[in-house]
């Protein structure tokens, strides 16, 4: 594997740099991460990943002060090399450490890299489990309460888990039968399907959640976290119950960067265990997670005869290729054909 991998060089492409921030000289190195990322806006997780890549670089090569970081671009190949060959990521877990590594040598530390070549991580050829529409509806029917919600928009809509635990109240559209994902994947708005049967629960659901929004509005709180600068251009709008999350969380929290108290949405892993629990119950053998309802819907509209642009928009891909994964299902037992025992 190793003298494979070693074969497939790859050049890093230079990303686009943009305007220079000076971060505070007092500060130490990840202090200085965490400052510039945020004057650039960056998402809580971007800035953790980011962060979580500097302190393995620096252990990695046993840097004791910033001088030893130069030169940048051999000591950045051998440890995208090491990824690759000793640690065996995924392409995507190393396209992200370089991206990690640039933006500290580029933005923080304001050093030029050049070409970067180093072993290039290889991406296996697999396709998505999917599940049978009575699969589904049985994991589905065994799970409860908001979990089962959540899990109904990521099959009925085909998003993603975070996608649909960021939606906002004013994302829904119950007339036109559709939502609006904002900021999804690649920074990219997108309309898609609202299941016609999930209106009436979900219509349930959202008023339990305004009843606890107007007892936060007593009690003095009631907000929520805005993107960009939103806060700060309409102060009264993260207590609006537009800007409210759908799904939003039990108990209050505060925000670790500027300390305010605020209602977020559910986490991740209330949805994750509640579809291990639920997968478990039912006895299916699949490996099976949130992302897999999203497969399933892809999967089964394109079963039921949904066009294959259509899906690629509601998904939300920048390209057709990506869709295609799924129409392995069009070519039933694996290649079209027929077994021979079957014709026994």
């Amino acid at each position: 594997m190793a003298d494979y991998k070693a074969s497939q060089r790859c050049v890093w492409p230079a990303p686009v740099t943009y305007e220079s921030v000076v971060p505070n000289p007092k500060l130490k190195l990840l202090e200085q991460v965490r400052e510039v990322m945020r004057l650039k806006h960056y998402s809580i997780r971007t800035e953790r990943s980011y962060c979580d890549w500097v302190r393995r670089y620096v252990r990695f090569h046993q840097m004791k002060s910033r001088e030893a970081m130069l030169p940048a671009e051999p000591k950045m190949e051998a440890f995208l090399s090491h990824l690759a060959v000793q640690g065996n990521v995924a392409v995507s877990t190393q396209h992200q450490a370089f991206n990690a590594l640039l933006f500290v040598y580029r933005e923080v530390l304001h050093v030029q890299v050049g070409r970067i070549e180093s072993v290039r991580a290889t991406r296996p050829a697999r396709v998505p489990t999917v599940l049978t529409p009575e699969e589904a509806k049985r994991v589905i029917t065994v799970m409860s309460g908001t979990t089962q919600l959540v899990v109904k928009l990521i099959y009925g809509s085909g998003l993603r888990l975070l996608e649909a635990l960021r939606l906002r109240v004013h994302d829904l559209d119950f007339a036109m039968k559709q939502l609006t994902v904002r900021d999804g994947k690649g920074a990219k708005d997108r309309y898609t399907v609202l299941a016609e049967s999930v209106i009436p629960v979900l219509g349930e659901h959202l008023e339990r959640v305004k009843l606890r929004h107007e007892q936060d509005l007593q009690e003095g709180n009631g907000a929520v976290y805005l993107p960009g600068a939103l806060d700060r251009k309409y102060p009264g709008a993260a207590r609006e119950w537009g800007w409210q999350y759908v799904f939003p969380a039990r108990d209050l929290s505060t925000d670790p960067r500027t300390g305010v108290v605020r209602r977020h949405h559910i986490d991740e892993v209330t949805v994750h265990r509640a579809i291990k629990t639920a997968v478990s119950r039912v006895g299916i053998a699949k490996r099976v997670s949130s992302h897999t309802f999203r497969h399933s819907f892809a999967t089964h509209a394109l079963q039921r005869g949904a066009d294959i642009r259509t899906i690629q928009e509601l998904l939300g891909h920048n390209d057709v290729s990506t869709t295609m994964i799924y129409t392995h299902v069009l070519r039933q037992g694996g290649s079209g054909m027929k077994s021979p025992l079957d014709c026994l």
